[in-house]
């Protein structure tokens, strides 16, 4: 079947997800995050699925948020306040399936894509991959409430080192830095995404979503009381001359020239 941007396979007890835009580089919208976020809803209550893979066609993962409709916001601040929090929900949404999720990155996976791979249990990487957090060079902060996840998987000042800088990684520094759990050959991904979910699907069930609830309570206490805070961030660093700057830049393609008004 497919959704807009998506196609969902079934294999037996695997669901496999597939961002289907290589022609624009797998770049996210607004509809897509509102699409995966409704496959995400939809397999967590399917019994019949004891695993799902998240992945991508084309040669990147996906290099984003598509910036070419930053532009098009509504003006009042409260629908736009309302409307930077779709992110959140759709990392809950993935967060909340109930099944061991993988993500499957090659090429490009930066800002909202890394913040996707970090919402799934698992992440194996094609060598040559990069990824990374790209909204500080935009003149904004990182959203989704994805900071502690990142801080979950490499630690607080590694996280600083990926979120403040904004730079894309190597996937041989991710998996040393526990980022990234498996790194295959581009030709193996997908077989080695399968072969990790056939793992967790051949487990009992009950047992193991159990475990992954809990470890996520117990990982993440603290997050809900205090990230709710980032999309009122997100409200006013895109308000600032910087992020006019930042955006001016990336299209113009010269270094970007910040001060922090």
């Amino acid at each position: 079947m497919s959704e807009g941007d998506f196609t969902l396979v079934k294999d037996g007890h695997l669901a496999i997800i597939s961002l289907n835009r290589p022609d624009k580089r797998n770049a996210l919208t607004g509809a897509t995050l509102l699409q995966l976020q409704h496959l995400s809803e939809s397999l967590a209550e399917d019994g019949d699925v004891r695993a799902v893979i998240i992945r991508a066609e084309g040669k990147d993962f996906s290099v984003g948020a598509d910036i070419s409709g930053m532009g098009d916001r509504p003006p009042q601040t409260a629908v736009l306040r309302r409307s930077a929090e779709q992110g959140a929900r759709l990392m809950r949404a993935i967060r909340e399936i109930h099944q061991p999720t993988i993500c499957a990155i090659q090429g490009i996976a930066t800002g909202g894509a890394a913040c996707i791979a970090t919402a799934c249990d698992f992440r194996i990487a094609a060598e040559g991959a990069r990824i990374g957090y790209g909204e500080v060079k935009l003149g904004i902060n990182l959203m989704w409430n994805a900071l502690p996840l990142a801080i979950e998987l490499v630690g607080n000042a590694r996280a600083k080192r990926l979120v403040m800088r904004g730079d894309l990684v190597d996937t041989e520094t991710l998996l040393s830095w526990g980022f990234v759990d498996e790194l295959v050959s581009r030709d193996n991904l997908d077989e080695a995404a399968r072969a990790m979910a056939n793992t967790y699907a051949a487990l009992p069930p009950v047992a193991v979503q159990m475990i992954k609830r809990s470890a996520n309570a117990c990982a993440g206490a603290l997050s809900q009381a205090i990230m709710h805070a980032d999309a009122d961030q997100w409200l006013l660093s895109s308000r600032t001359p910087d992020f006019k700057e930042g955006v001016s830049s990336f299209f113009e393609k010269r270094p970007p020239n910040f001060t922090g008004e």
